[in-house]
């Protein structure tokens, strides 16, 4: 997976938008970060997961998903290792950012948005 995969997949999600934080392209829903490229270095991508959705990806996919150190990480915020994932693994990840996120009004626009 390319970082210009991870852009188009991220960016096929319902009024996903692209936009800038710390230095770093970002995706979000409404006015909320999804997910991010290049943490911590150009290799790896970020999704704002919940710590138990986290827990499922990072126990079946450890070569693919990681927490993030630290406190962030515990708070469900995930590591995706763009070299090892594929499309569909992908796309599942960021469907769950992406609901994680995005505003009900939103929601209610896109009830069968995947997740």
């Amino acid at each position: 997976m390319s970082s210009s995969r991870f852009r188009l997949v991220a960016l096929s999600l319902p009024a996903a938008i692209e936009g800038s934080h710390q230095g770093r392209t970002d995706f979000r829903a409404g006015k909320r970060i999804f997910a991010t490229l290049g943490y911590p270095d150009d290799k790896w991508g970020m999704v704002k997961l919940t710590p138990e959705q986290q827990s499922v990806l990072v126990e079946a996919e450890p070569e693919i998903f990681r927490p993030v150190p630290g406190a962030w990480g515990r708070q469900g915020y995930t590591n995706v290792r763009l070299a090892k994932a594929d499309q569909t693994t992908l796309r599942s990840a960021l469907s769950m950012a992406w609901r994680n996120v995005a505003p009900k009004t939103l929601l209610k626009l896109h009830p069968t948005a995947k997740s």
